[in-house]
């Protein structure tokens, strides 16, 4: 049974950073890409970035260059850095396989 547990995050400052953290289990983790995606307040789900089995990684535009994603394949975890934050960024955050999500995490952009 396919898990994954979002964690990281929270409120910050215009302009801060944080790290994401998803601990995924039931699968075998090195083998699959994974992925970030948000939905912000009263908005439709968007893809923010995706990162395959080699390491990898593809970004929306709207994130490129102030975000990154990576992973610890010993660690069964994928992470995602965001710095530069803005208050547009503001959002739950959710990683994915497949059609399997987290719970997601907020993160609120706000000074």
């Amino acid at each position: 049974q396919v898990q994954l547990v979002e964690s990281g995050g929270g409120l910050v400052q215009p302009g801060g950073s944080l790290r994401l953290s998803c601990a995924a289990s039931g699968f075998t983790f090195s083998s699959y890409w994974m992925n970030w995606v948000r939905q912000a307040p009263g908005k439709g789900l968007e893809w923010v970035a995706s990162i395959n089995v080699y390491g990898s990684s593809n970004y929306a535009d709207s994130v490129k260059g102030r975000f990154t994603i990576s992973r610890d394949n010993a660690k069964n975890t994928v992470y995602l850095q965001m710095n530069s934050l803005k208050p547009e960024d503001t959002a739950v955050y959710y990683c994915s396989l497949g059609l399997n999500w987290g719970q997601g995490t907020q993160v609120t952009v706000s000074s």
